[in-house]
């Protein structure tokens, strides 16, 4: 078959591009299954426990990933900014990973801790509360709605299927961990974890 028949039928090319950008997506990722630096966890990562567990579902529910990255790249003006650039084993247990390259918002790699629970609340029931010039819309109904401990429970055994190490002690730790906890309490706790097993040394 010479070149010119291979671009008159579209069928037959369209099927050819398919496998050979097939073939160099597995050249990419398949080694980067067996690196002990992607698939192990850093030192002390846990999975989510169930209260960050379920605010970590809120924060995708809302689409808080289009505007927030999870991602510090090795750039200088990113580390000076954030802290130390993102490393794999930071995510092992996100299902899905939130790491995004849209920033209409600061990047959240290394929000935890910075910043009180009470900052958060007032910060994620209306933004300009604290930050003035915040185009963030505010999300006030969070205070208002309750976590489920069935839904969490059965995220927690689907990830557990999938090989994420959750033990009978985290299971039987549901009911009590989500008391009266409402969506916002679940994502204050989700931010306030967020980068607290990252390296934490800033590259200058």
């Amino acid at each position: 078959m010479n070149h010119s028949t291979l671009e008159k039928n579209i069928g037959l090319m369209s099927i050819l591009v398919i496998i050979v950008i097939s073939f160099g997506g597995l050249a990419e990722i398949v080694p980067l299954m067996f690196q002990a630096q992607v698939v192990q966890p850093v030192p002390g990562l846990k999975p989510y426990p169930p209260l960050q567990l379920a605010g970590r579902d809120v924060y995708v529910r809302e689409g808080c990933y289009n505007c927030h990255s999870q991602m510090i790249r090795t750039l200088a003006s990113e580390v000076q900014r954030y802290g130390h650039y993102s490393v794999a084993g930071e995510s092992v247990y996100d299902h899905p990973f939130q790491w995004g390259s849209k920033r209409t918002g600061p990047d959240l790699a290394r929000i935890g801790g910075r910043y009180s629970d009470e900052w958060h609340r007032v910060h994620l029931e209306n933004p300009r509360d604290v930050v003035p010039e915040s185009i963030m819309p505010g999300y006030p109904w969070l205070a208002q709605a309750t976590v489920s401990p069935d839904e969490i429970r059965s995220h927690m055994h689907g990830l557990a299927t999938i090989g994420d190490p959750y033990t009978d002690a985290d299971f039987a730790s549901i009911d009590g961990a989500l008391k009266g906890k409402t969506e916002l309490d679940a994502l204050v706790a989700y931010l306030q974890d967020l980068g607290k097993y990252g390296p934490k040394e800033s590259l200058q």
